[in-house]
């Protein structure tokens, strides 16, 4: 029997499903009779409580389950002979007219869209390098250094210099008035290295133990406390200890401390570029599929159901709730999350995930076995162990699923940059690194 899809705006259509009320009826009498097998009741035997009692308790809701249950199928059945990929959830709401003896219903739903991809040839796509030069080793190696250094005590005759770590007590005061964290005791910093406000750091370099200081400090408009962002406040600072930082030698021992098998700087320093050259790969990488997919957005003609936004819109609520909650925040599952400001973010990944999955379909760019196996063994060489990585990735289903997704991007990304018009720009280390 044909089915007649309605149309009612862009992706939005409708059908009418018919359900026989004997059908309907009968599974449900079905139903409570095998229910009543089991069902306990106060002075009745297990098993032997009235078909009545049974109704009475249990009629409404077996009633229910049997409505939802055929007209999840008769929905199924219809979208599938009329040949249609449903977005979303339907809604089916009841009609007031129905033949005699059934029950008419209208299903409400969008479909997904038909994706035009467009002429990749103009699309303008920006393709970034970086290198690995002797001074990005030289910078992790020193990082390497401070992640391993000691402090000790200066001579009393000594103020605070760059890269010391000082412990001090401060005040704050704005308008004369205490502000909640603008105090504290014993409080310990690394001057130099960015941990506080550059007015802050700036004031407290060249203090001497049992020095105390006196200075006023803006507030920039966009800082995280919002209740003296842009004011401006007076401290109150005693300096109680400045401690030099000592850096390890590089040397030998120095590496050996860091498990380079051969033990010496040459090989430190060859391991450092290996790990670096791997880290720069992946981010040119990305910096890449962002770009491709900008210019593969752009470049695609479609509709956007709002089944799917709505539904990616909630994921992105709980997943911020699930951040919150991870970072200890009380009452995190109902904390006020305005929905609207996700669906931006929620309507991009949508959008993007269409007009990707018809490009796979469309140019077979799905991943082969081959390219799972070696991506997985590429991420794997950063671990101690990596035959244990790799069996890791291979015995979950899920896992394989995310390699799956990386290694379709990777093939998206190489197909665009192949029609695009590609500018190739070469990053400076530092650039890439902090992007």
């Amino acid at each position: 029997m044909a089915v007649n899809v309605e149309t009612l705006e862009k992706l939005e259509r409708r059908i009418t499903l018919t359900l026989a009320a004997t059908e309907i009826s009968s599974e449900v009498e079905a139903r409570l009779k095998k229910l009543a097998r089991t069902v306990k009741a106060d002075g009745f035997r297990p098993g032997k409580v009235p078909m009545s009692v049974v109704s009475q308790r249990y009629g409404y809701s077996v009633q229910y389950e049997v409505m939802n249950d055929k007209l999840g199928q008769a929905f199924a059945q219809a979208a599938n002979e009329a040949q249609l990929r449903v977005a979303g959830t339907p809604n089916i709401t009841q009609k007031d007219e129905a033949a005699e003896g059934t029950m008419a219903f209208d299903a409400t739903f969008e479909v997904y869209p038909e994706v035009k991809l467009g002429d990749l040839s103009g699309a303008e796509v920006e393709r970034v390098t970086a290198d690995v030069d002797d001074a990005a080793i030289d910078k992790t190696v020193d990082i390497l250094r401070k992640q391993r250094r000691t402090f000790s005590q200066r001579p009393a005759a000594d103020g605070a210099q760059a890269g010391d770590r000082v412990t001090i007590d401060f005040e704050g005061k704005i308008d004369g008035e205490p502000f909640a964290g603008g105090k504290a005791e014993a409080f310990q910093f690394l001057v130099g290295e960015g941990q506080m406000l550059e007015q802050f750091d700036q004031a407290v370099r060249g203090m001497k133990v049992g020095e105390s200081k006196t200075f006023p400090l803006q507030f920039p408009a966009d800082y995280h406390g919002k209740d003296v962002a842009g004011k401006e406040a007076d401290f109150l600072v005693t300096m109680k200890k400045v401690e030099a930082q000592n850096l390890p030698e590089v040397n030998e021992e120095f590496a050996k401390s860091l498990g380079i098998g051969e033990g010496t700087v040459a090989a430190l320093r060859a391991d450092v570029k290996k790990n670096l050259e791997r880290e720069v790969k992946f981010r040119v990488l990305a910096r890449n599929k962002g770009a491709v997919m900008d210019a593969l957005v752009k470049a695609a003609e479609l509709d956007l159901p709002k089944a799917l936004i709505d539904s990616e819109t909630e994921r992105l609520v709980e997943g911020a709730r699930a951040d919150l909650k991870q970072r200890g925040v009380k009452d995190a599952e109902t904390a006020p999350i305005p929905a609207e400001i996700f669906k931006p973010q929620a309507e991009k990944r949508v959008r993007l995930g269409l007009v990707v999955a018809e490009l796979v379909r469309a140019k077979n760019l799905q991943a082969k076995p081959e390219q799972l196996q070696a991506h997985i063994e590429e991420m794997s060489q950063s671990y101690e162990k990596p035959a244990d990585v790799v069996r890791w990735y291979l015995s979950d289903r899920q896992r394989m699923a995310e390699v799956e997704a990386v290694v379709i991007e990777n093939n998206v990304t190489e197909y665009v940059l192949g029609e695009a018009k590609v500018t190739d720009k070469t990053l400076p280390f530092d650039e890439l690194m902090t992007a």
